[in-house]
C-alpha cells in the first residue's frame, strides 16, 4: 500500500456526514441530493464553472488520454459527436492478460480497509467528479447526443446521486453483520460453557465488469461501478465505443483518489476496444470476471445471462413502456405531461413511454368526453406546440444518438396511420446534428397480435397510439406486454378508484413500476435516486433495480473465522 495523502480521518471529516445522510434517506425515501442541479452553483471551492468546464473539455480533444495502466499495448478511439465533430481522442488499449492480474493485486488491502473506508473513498471520488460537472456535461453531451442541460443534470448530479445511493446500500448491507470480534457462549448446564471468538469479514467476489451504454454512460454506469467498488471488488470499465470519454474521465478520477488514499490505483481500470473488436463477449466469460453490470439491448443482455455463468450478472435491457389512458380530471395537464415525456431526449431513454392504450369509444375528461381520435389529435397538437420553436425543440430533443435510431424513426411512419409526422429541426450551433421531432402512429390493438409493432421496443422518438375496446382490454394488453416483453415504466390516467386498483394489481403482479395521473413537473420517464427504484428486476426489461439491497448484497460474501476462546 502506498503512503496515503488522504488519511482516514480526513476522509471521515469530509464525507461521513454525507454518508450518514444518504443512509437515512434510503430509509425515509425523501428528497435529498448533495449535488447541485443548477449550472451556476459551480465555480467555487475548487469546482469548475461553465467556462472552465468547457475549456477543460476542449483540452481533451485530439489528445492521448493517459492513464498509466499496466498492459497498455497500443492506442485506440473513434468517437464522433452526434452533433457532428470528431473528438479525436485516443485511449490506452489494454492487454487483458496483463491488466486483470494487476487489478487483483490490490484486493487484499482494499478488503482490509473495511466497509467504512471504502465508502469514504468512493465519496471522495464522487466529490471530485462533482467538482468537474461542467466538464463531464460536455463529455456526455458529445457522446450521447443529449442537449446540454440534460447532459449536465442527468450526466452530472443525477448520475452522482445514483453512485452515492449505491455506496449507501453497499455500506448498509456490509455492516448488517457485525464486524470485528463477536463473542459466542453456549451454556452447557453444569459444565463450562462452549465459547468461541468469531470474526465476520465481507469478502469481494472478484473483478467486476461494467459494460457502458451509449445514451447514459454515467447515469447507467455509476450504480454498478460504485456498488462493486464499495463492496471490495476491483472494477474494469468497458465503455460503449461511441461513449468512452465520460467513463474514461471517471476512471481517471477514481485512480487518482485511490492512489492518494494509499490504495492500488489498478482497482479501477479502463478497457477500450479497437473498432470492431467486440471485447465485451471476451471479457464477460473470463474466469477473473465475477460481476457484470450491463445496460443495452435485450439480445446481448440475454446472452450475458446465459453465458457468463461464472459471474453475477446485473442487466437493464429493453422493455415496452406503456401508458393506460382511462380518464382524467386534468386533460390539459395530462396532454402536456405526456408531450414532454414523449419528446425528452428524442425518446432515447429506457423509461420513455411507447404504447398509449386508449379506449376506442374515448375517455371522460374535465373538458368533456373525448373520442380516441380526439385524444390522439390533441396529444399530437400538444407535442407539436411544445416543439414548434426550434430553439426550444433543440433544448429538449438533443440529437439522435446513432443512425439506427433514425432508421427506426423513418420506418415507423409506414406501420400505420401517422397522427403526428416527424420533422427535421436545424441546430444552428451544430449544423451536422441529426435532430428529429417524435412521430405518433395510430395502431389497432383490438386483436393483439404477437407480431404487432407495439409488441416490440422501437427505441427512439416513436410512439404508438393503440386503440383498445375498453379499459379492461387495455389492462389485459398491459399485463401481457409487461409479462412477455417487460417494462421499465408504466403510466396510467384514471379518475376511477376501482380502475386505479386494477392497474396497481397488474403492476404488482408483473413487477412493473407505476406512475399514476402525472400532470405536473414530474414525468414517467424520470426517477430520483434515494427514493425511486429504476426498474424492478421482476420483469424481462431488467433483472435488477437501481438501487436496492439485492443490487449490492450479492457482490460480496461474508466469511467467518472462528477461534477457540
Amino acid at each position: 500500500m502506498a503512503a496515503a495523502q488522504l488519511t482516514t480521518d480526513a476522509l471521515a471529516q469530509k464525507h461521513r456526514s454525507t454518508l450518514d445522510q444518504a443512509l437515512d434517506t434510503i430509509r425515509t425515501r425523501a428528497y435529498w441530493s448533495p449535488h447541485p442541479e443548477h449550472p451556476k452553483a459551480y465555480g467555487e471551492n475548487g469546482s469548475l464553472d461553465a467556462a472552465g468546464g468547457l475549456e477543460a473539455y476542449k483540452a481533451l480533444l485530439n489528445t492521448r488520454f493517459e492513464l498509466d495502466q499496466p498492459g497498455t499495448d497500443g492506442w485506440t478511439g473513434d468517437e464522433t459527436s452526434p452533433y457532428g465533430p470528431a473528438l479525436g481522442i485516443e485511449y490506452p488499449h489494454a492487454d487483458i492478460d496483463v491488466l486483470l492480474p494487476a487489478m487483483r493485486a490490490g484486493m487484499a488491502a482494499w478488503r482490509e480497509a473495511g466497509a467504512e473506508v471504502r465508502a469514504l473513498v468512493c465519496l471522495e471520488i464522487l466529490a471530485r467528479i462533482s467538482a468537474r460537472t461542467h466538464e463531464f456535461a460536455h463529455a456526455v453531451m458529445h457522446t450521447s447526443g443529449q442537449a446540454f442541460m440534460m447532459a449536465f443534470q442527468a450526466g452530472g448530479p443525477h448520475a452522482q446521486d445514483r453512485g452515492l445511493e449505491a455506496v449507501a446500500y453497499a455500506y448498509a448491507e456490509q455492516t448488517r453483520t457485525p464486524g470485528g470480534r463477536a463473542d459466542w457462549s453456549k451454556p452447557q448446564g453444569k459444565r463450562d460453557p462452549l465459547e468461541l471468538s468469531k470474526a465476520f469479514t465481507p469478502v469481494a467476489r472478484g473483478i467486476a465488469l461494467v459494460i457502458g451504454c451509449n445514451t447514459f454512460p454515467t447515469w447507467n454506469g455509476y450504480s454498478g461501478l460504485f456498488a462493486s467498488l464499495a463492496t471490495g471488488n476491483p472494477v474494469l470499465v468497458k465503455p460503449h465505443p461511441r461513449a468512452v470519454l465520460p467513463l474514461a474521465l471517471t476512471v481517471r478520477v477514481a485512480r487518482e483518489v485511490l492512489a492518494e488514499a494509499g490504495f492500488d490505483p489498478n482497482l479501477v481500470a479502463l478497457a477500450v476496444e479497437r473498432p470492431g473488436e467486440g471485447i465485451a463477449k471476451t471479457l464477460a466469460v473470463r474466469p477473473e470476471i465475477r460481476i457484470i453490470d450491463y445496460t443495452g439491448s435485450t439480445a446481448f443482455g440475454d446472452w450475458l445471462e446465459a453465458n457468463a455463468r461464472q459471474a453475477q450478472v446485473y442487466t437493464e435491457k429493453a422493455g415496452v413502456n406503456t401508458v393506460v389512458v382511462d380518464s382524467t380530471d386534468d386533460y390539459k395537464g395530462m396532454l402536456s405531461n405526456l408531450a414532454f415525456s414523449l419528446s425528452l431526449y428524442s425518446g432515447q431513454m429506457c423509461t420513455t413511454p411507447q404504447n398509449l392504450l386508449i379506449p376506442r369509444d374515448g375517455i371522460a375528461t374535465d373538458a368533456g368526453p373525448k373520442s380516441y381520435d380526439e385524444v390522439v389529435a390533441d396529444l399530437a397538437a400538444a407535442v407539436g406546440g411544445l416543439l414548434g420553436d426550434d430553439a426550444r425543440a433543440n433544448a429538449l430533443l438533443g440529437a439522435l444518438v446513432n443512425p439506427d435510431v433514425k432508421a427506426r424513426l423513418e420506418a415507423a411512419a409506414g406501420l400505420g396511420e401517422v397522427a403526428l409526422a416527424s420533422r427535421e429541426v436545424a441546430n444552428p450551433d451544430f449544423p451536422d446534428a441529426v435532430v428529429r421531432t417524435p412521430v405518433i402512429v395510430k395502431l389497432d390493438g383490438s386483436k393483439p397480435d404477437p407480431e404487432a409493432a407495439y409488441f416490440s421496443e422501437c427505441f427512439g422518438p416513436v410512439s404508438f397510439a393503440v386503440s383498445v375496446d375498453s379499459t379492461v382490454d387495455a389492462l389485459e394488453l398491459l399485463r401481457r406486454t409487461v409479462r412477455e416483453k417487460g417494462a421499465m415504466t408504466v403510466g396510467a390516467y384514471t379518475t376511477s378508484a376501482e380502475t386505479e386498483r386494477a392497474i396497481e394489481e397488474v403492476c404488482l403482479d408483473e413487477a412493473a413500476q407505476l406512475s399514476l395521473n402525472l400532470t405536473g413537473g414530474v414525468y414517467v420517464n424520470q426517477t430520483a435516486a434515494f427514493s425511486d427504484f429504476h426498474g424492478s428486476g421482476g420483469n424481462p426489461a431488467a433483472n435488477a433495480a437501481l438501487c436496492d439491497g439485492a443490487f449490492v448484497a450479492n457482490r460480496f460474501r461474508v466469511v467467518e473465522v472462528r477461534r477457540q476462546a
